[in-house]
C-alpha cells in the first residue's frame, strides 16, 4: 500500500511546512502548526468528472448574459451587484451572533426558490424556532442537519435545490481526508468540492465562515480566493445597526455596502440610512458636524462627533471611533498650524455615529468642523453639511460623486454645503436648491461671511 501523504500546516494562517516549526514564518504565531493528512493513499480526487475543454482565441468566446436572480432583500442585491449570479461562490463571514444565520434564513424564506439549508451547527428544530420568530412561511425551504460533504451532496442530487446554503464551513468533513472537521486541509477540501459543485450545476451556494480573533475569517486565506464574492457582515453587537460589506465580487463592485437594523422579528433592510444616521436635536450642541460621505454608489450623511477638553493629565489623550486614528492626529496638527487652534494640551475625542467605520476621505472637512466647533464652544447650524477633503497645506481638496452628495443633503431638509473651490462645476450643483459653498482653505469655511454657526 502506498504510504500516505502528511503536510504541517499552521492553523492561525493556513502556511505550509513540510515539517513541525514552532513559530510561523507568516504570522509569527507560536505552536500553530498541526500535522495533518492530506490525501488518503489511492484516492480519487472529487466527486464528479472533470470537464474537458480546449483553448480558443478571446475574439472567439462569446459573451454570455447572466441573468441574476433576485433574493428579495434589496440590500443584499445591492451588494451582490444586482442579484444572486447562477453557478456562484458567496462567503459571509462576521463575528459570532452578529447575525449571519439570521440573515440567510430569511433569504433562504422570502427566495420564491427551492433552497437547501444545511445547517453543521444547529439542528432543524433549532432553525424552525428561528423562523417562525421570524414570522415568515415558506413552502420551498429544505432544511438539513448534516456534516458530511458526501451525504450533503447525494442530499443535493436527490433534490436539485436551485440555491444551496451552507452554515457553516467550518463544520463540514470530507471522508477523503483524516484532518478533523475545520482543519485547514478539511476546508480547502470541502471549498474546492462545493466549488466545483456550483460550477458544474449552476447553482449558486452560499457559505457562513468563521472570524479568527483579528477579524479575518478563519482557515486558509486561499478560502477567500477560492470563492466568487466575499462579504464581512459587521456591527456592534450592542447597537441595533448592522452593515453588509463587500470584500471581493468577481461580478460588481467591491464598494457596495448594505445596511440594517436588527429587530425581535430579525433584520430590517433601512433603505435610506441619512434619515436614521442623523437624530434630530432639539437644541444645537457645539462639537458635531454633518459630513456628507460616499459608501460605493450610495451617499450617505453622516454625523461626526468631537469633544475638546484639557488634559487631566500630562500627556493629552487622542481617542476615535469609526475614524482612523492617524489620520485624526494629522487633521490635529493642521488645525494647529493652519488655524492657530492650541490642541497640544488638550484631549480630542472624535466619535462616528451609528457605530459606522468610515474611510472616505471626504469626511474630513466635518470633523474639522466637529473638533473647531467644541474647541470654540459655538454649535454649529443643523442646516449646514461638509464634503471636502482636507490637505497637509490647510487646503480644501475636491471629491468624487459631488452630485450624489449634494443632492442628498438637498433631499434631507440641508440648506447649505461646503465643498471645495477645485470642484468642477455640475448640473446637480447649478440647480441645487440649496447654496453650494466653495471653499479653498479651511479658513474661508470657518471664517467666511456666510458663517457655518448658530
Amino acid at each position: 500500500m502506498a504510504k500516505q501523504k502528511t503536510i504541517f500546516y499552521c492553523q492561525n494562517c493556513g502556511a505550509e511546512s513540510a515539517k513541525w516549526v514552532g513559530k510561523c514564518p507568516s504570522c509569527n504565531e507560536w505552536n500553530t502548526y498541526v500535522e495533518e493528512v492530506v490525501r488518503k493513499a489511492n484516492e480519487p480526487i472529487g466527486n464528479f468528472r472533470p470537464v474537458t475543454s480546449e483553448p480558443r482565441l478571446i475574439q472567439d468566446v462569446s459573451p454570455t448574459i447572466v441573468n441574476r436572480v433576485l433574493s428579495g432583500n434589496g440590500e443584499v442585491d445591492r451588494v451582490l451587484g444586482g442579484g444572486i449570479v447562477p453557478g456562484s461562490l458567496i462567503l459571509l463571514g462576521g463575528e459570532p451572533g452578529i447575525g449571519k444565520s439570521t440573515l440567510l434564513l430569511q433569504l433562504a424564506i422570502r427566495l420564491q426558490k427551492k433552497l437547501l439549508y444545511v445547517s453543521g451547527e444547529e439542528s432543524a428544530e433549532q432553525i424552525k424556532l428561528r423562523a417562525e420568530r421570524i414570522g415568515i412561511q415558506s413552502d420551498a425551504c429544505y432544511l438539513l442537519a448534516e456534516t458530511s460533504l458526501d451525504l450533503v451532496f447525494s442530499n443535493a442530487e436527490k433534490l436539485r435545490p436551485d440555491i444551496l446554503v451552507i452554515d457553516s464551513i467550518q463544520t463540514l468533513y470530507s471522508d477523503r481526508l483524516d484532518a478533523t472537521p475545520g482543519s485547514v486541509s478539511q476546508v480547502k477540501e470541502c471549498t474546492a468540492q462545493l466549488m466545483k459543485y456550483a460550477k458544474q450545476t449552476h447553482t449558486p451556494i452560499f457559505l457562513v465562515g468563521h472570524i479568527n480573533k483579528d477579524g479575518a475569517i478563519a482557515g486558509p486565506k486561499v478560502l477567500e480566493h477560492m470563492v466568487d464574492t466575499v462579504l464581512q457582515f459587521e456591527g456592534d453587537r450592542n447597537m441595533v445597526y448592522r452593515i453588509l460589506r463587500t470584500i471581493k465580487n468577481r461580478f460588481g463592485s467591491t464598494a457596495e455596502l448594505g445596511i440594517f437594523e436588527m429587530q425581535g422579528s430579525g433584520l430590517r433592510e433601512v433603505t435610506n440610512p441619512s434619515e436614521i444616521l442623523i437624530l434630530p436635536r432639539e437644541e444645537n450642541m457645539s462639537g458635531i458636524g454633518i459630513g456628507a460621505t460616499m459608501e460605493g454608489n450610495r451617499p450617505l450623511l453622516i454625523e461626526a462627533q468631537g469633544l475638546v477638553s484639557p488634559a487631566t493629565y500630562g500627556t493629552p489623550q487622542r481617542s476615535s471611533t469609526g475614524y482612523d486614528a492617524k489620520r485624526l492626529n494629522m487633521i490635529l496638527a493642521v488645525l494647529e498650524k493652519r488655524l492657530g487652534l492650541r490642541l497640544s494640551q488638550q484631549d480630542v475625542f472624535l466619535n462616528i455615529a451609528g457605530g459606522l467605520r468610515i474611510q472616505d476621505p471626504s469626511l474630513d472637512l466635518a470633523v474639522c468642523a466637529a473638533i473647531y466647533s467644541s474647541f470654540e464652544e459655538r454649535p454649529i447650524s443643523q442646516k449646514v453639511c461638509f464634503a471636502g477633503e482636507v490637505g497637509l497645506g490647510g487646503e480644501v481638496r475636491s471629491v468624487n460623486q459631488i452630485d450624489n452628495r449634494i443632492m442628498e443633503a438637498e433631499k434631507l431638509g440641508f440648506e447649505r454645503i461646503y465643498i471645495s473651490r477645485h470642484q468642477q462645476k455640475s448640473e446637480a450643483a447649478i440647480k441645487a436648491k440649496l447654496e453650494v459653498v466653495p471653499c479653498g482653505k479651511l479658513s474661508s469655511v470657518f471664517f467666511s461671511s456666510t458663517g457655518i454657526f448658530e
